[in-house]
């Protein structure tokens, strides 16, 4: 996943798989994901959220060396739009 992006790797298909289960399982409610790329340690990153408008204030927030890649629902598995 994301091979596309120009970040010498991508996402295995499993990892981001355990994420998401990952973030469902765990007992204080996240409902989103987000996929950082942190380019001092040159790999992906899952970051869990609770709530949508936390999505858009970690964009907005973000250390200079992460990227956001993508978001996610935890539960639909559906791509959230970060425009």
């Amino acid at each position: 996943m994301f091979e596309s992006l120009g970040h010498g790797k991508s996402l295995d298909e499993e990892r981001f798989e355990s994420w998401l289960e990952e973030g469902r399982s765990s007992y204080l409610g996240y409902l989103y994901l987000l996929v950082i790329w942190n380019e001092g340690e040159e790999d992906f990153q899952p970051v869990f959220v609770t709530e949508r408008e936390r999505i858009y204030g970690y964009v907005r927030d973000i250390a200079s060396h992460e990227q956001v890649v993508a978001a996610y629902d935890l539960y639909s598995e559906s791509r959230i739009a970060l425009d």
